[in-house]
């Protein structure tokens, strides 16, 4: 029991500039002062009181909170309020270390501000996250020199906006501000505290978690990922469902926002005073709104459902089958969903039959997906069917597969013309190539769900990203903002149409990996002029990335190192911030492929030809000899 009601203090960080010592967050502390601003108290110990403990734990050693311990779900971590005739130092490490607790109001942290900056603190509204610890330094005012004034500093990393969103910084962004400390009763105060919550990354990743909201594209489903609370939202007081679906409400990020719309009316929200959302028995989320959307039709009130049911699977673990929308009395249904319906309206991508790659002699071959095997393969691969199964003497580059299978995009092996041909009909190849690049090469191609195809020209004179509408139609140049001289080496659309990734080179260097918004005018004909917008980093955190795939739920599979590191594989959210998931052993790839459907191996291209990741499994090699995995899309 002891183990289970320990009472823990978690050291403010900071060298001591005599004693050298260091703490969590990797501020200077001044020499003397207090150890510990944060007290952790585990939940167990209050659930050992109900069962029959009489009082709390009298014995139990006290040890420091590590930030890179991660999240215990045990755990709750509690400012402790200033000391009396605190010194300045003390007031400032004792208030950065309250910010990053769990206390309601963020009630502690308030304590270390004067009355009129406690009351119009609001940091709830945005989040400022540092690759590292809060730096602070004394900075006398010019003014006021005899009143303590504090520089509070760091390297910013991102940002989480008023909508949750995650921007990461670009440029090695600073962050800096002053907090300055008045005397009142005696007693130092902050009356300027900073505008919004300051985390380290560490500290970032132990409070926050990542999860998607959904909103539609026409009638297909795109991810928004949005950043949460792990645990109940100290100044809404909303547990993290409550959190995300009040963020789904609310809208889109202001990034996806000019791309995606929401089945909800202007003005929706949760019935006032709601501050948790239950399952009941039968893996049912009831969900009550306001009386904003209590006149919609039945057609528009099940998409509302349906953005509701995506969004809090991505979030919990449990099997959420069924979500029912009511009217504000909270009793009175308006609509609901199952999972089997959702599914039909979130318009999924089918499930793929078969995995691709080129073989040793340069033909495009697929292996079967056989949903009942654990083993996910035939004995054999085949070659892909239709021309390209006959054609005598052409030589496969790369390819891309249409998410219905019934045509496929392939670039020679010279690098120089692009064909599209059925997967479903024997007959010849095409006489004449749909986009040729003469003096150079041309990418990967790859499709989206629209069925829009999309490559990139590496030719000196023609370079850029093209677009094939339908596949069929005369290729579109399509103007990339943000490129900055760069050049487009590598590219992947995602599945539901609106965001394309795109490897970009500079000068010959690093390629590193961004995220466009796909941005469709409403126009005259069948082909308005299409743009990608807003480029993004992907994958701020690797030094170079070789290899990409979109994967489930919206994030990206990419092959990279980090800055002095080796090659690895690992998840990243289109928003450019790291999951913590790695691929293990995947050491070695030059290509990667991921399938919308959880369900299908990961593969990959290394040393050893063709390989697969099935899920809980280990890599194995399953053809020798092959290149160029891709799955369809």
């Amino acid at each position: 029991m002891e183990d289970a009601e320990r009472a823990e203090h978690a050291p403010a960080g900071g060298r001591d500039a005599r004693s050298g010592r260091t703490g969590r967050s990797g501020r200077p502390r001044a020499a003397g002062r207090h150890r510990g601003t944060l007290a952790a108290l585990a939940l167990a110990a209050v659930g050992l009181l109900v069962g029959g403990c009489a009082s709390m734990p009298d014995r139990g050693e006290i040890r420091r909170v590590e930030a890179s311990q991660g999240v215990d779900s045990q755990v709750r971590v509690f400012g402790v309020p200033p000391a009396d005739k605190a010194s300045p130092a003390d007031i400032v490490d004792g208030f950065l270390e309250a910010m990053t607790s769990d206390d309601p109001q963020l009630a502690t942290a308030r304590k270390y501000l004067t009355q009129s900056a406690a009351e119009n603190w609001r940091p709830g509204s945005a989040v400022t996250v540092l690759s590292a610890g809060l730096g602070r330094v004394p900075a006398p005012g010019d003014k006021e020199p005899e009143e303590p004034r504090w520089k509070i500093y760091g390297k910013k990393l991102a940002t989480v906006d008023e909508r949750s969103a995650y921007q990461p910084e670009t440029g090695g962004g600073r962050y800096e501000e002053y907090l300055q400390l008045v005397q009142v009763n005696k007693q130092w105060r902050i009356a300027t505290p900073p505008s919004n919550l300051v985390l380290s990354e560490s500290d970032f990743q132990r409070i926050y978690k990542p999860v998607n909201k959904y909103y539609f594209a026409g009638n297909t489903l795109v991810a928004d990922p949005l950043y949460v609370r792990q645990r109940t939202d100290p100044d809404s007081r909303m547990d993290p469902t409550t959190q995300t679906v009040q963020s789904l409400l609310t809208g889109p990020s202001k990034w996806l926002g000019p791309v995606v719309s929401t089945a909800f009316p202007t003005g929706s929200e949760l019935r006032e005073g709601t501050k948790s959302l239950s399952y009941d028995g039968q893996n049912t989320l009831r969900v009550p709104l306001n009386g904003i959307a209590s006149n919609v039709a039945q057609t528009q009130c099940q998409k509302m459902a349906t953005q509701l049911l995506y969004t809090v699977r991505d979030l919990t673990t449990s099997k959420l089958d069924r979500v029912e929308l009511l009217k504000p009395d909270g009793k009175s249904s308006l609509c609901w969903v199952t999972g089997s319906t959702a599914a039909a309206i979130a318009n999924r991508t089918p499930s793929p039959e078969h995995q691709y790659y080129v073989d040793k002699d340069a033909r495009l071959v697929r292996m079967m997906l056989d949903a009942n095997s654990e083993e996910q393969q035939q004995d054999k691969p085949e070659p892909a069917p239709g021309p390209l199964a006959t054609a005598a003497g052409f030589k496969v580059g790369s390819a891309a597969v249409t998410y219905d299978e019934k045509r496929a995009a392939v670039v020679s092996d010279d690098g120089h013309n692009l064909f599209v041909v059925t997967l479903t009909t024997a007959g010849p190849m095409p006489q004449q190539p749909l986009l040729t690049s003469k003096s150079g090469k041309l990418t990967a191609p790859s499709w989206d769900a629209q069925g829009d195809l999309w490559i990139a020209d590496l030719d000196p004179q023609t370079q850029g990203l093209w677009r094939v509408p339908g596949g069929t139609g005369t290729p579109q140049k399509v103007d990339v903002a943000g490129l900055d001289g760069g050049r487009i080496s590598g590219l992947k659309a995602s599945s539901d149409g609106v965001r394309i990734a795109l490897l970009v080179e500079k000068e010959g260097t690093r390629k590193n990996l961004f995220i466009g918004r796909i941005e469709r005018p409403e126009g005259k004909g069948d082909s308005p002029r299409i743009s990608v917008r807003e480029l993004r980093p992907a994958a701020p955190q690797m030094a170079e990335v070789t290899a990409m795939s979109w994967a489930p739920r919206g994030r990206l599979l990419v092959v990279g190192r980090e800055s002095g590191g080796v090659d690895q594989a690992r998840y990243m959210l289109s928003d450019g911030s790291m999951v913590a998931a790695s691929l293990p052993g995947a050491t070695g790839l030059s290509a990667i492929a991921a399938s919308e459907d959880e369900g299908k191996p990961v593969v990959g291209y290394g040393e050893d030809g063709i390989v697969w990741l099935p899920s809980g499994a280990q890599w194995r090699t399953v053809a020798a000899g092959g290149r160029l995995p891709v799955y369809p899309g």
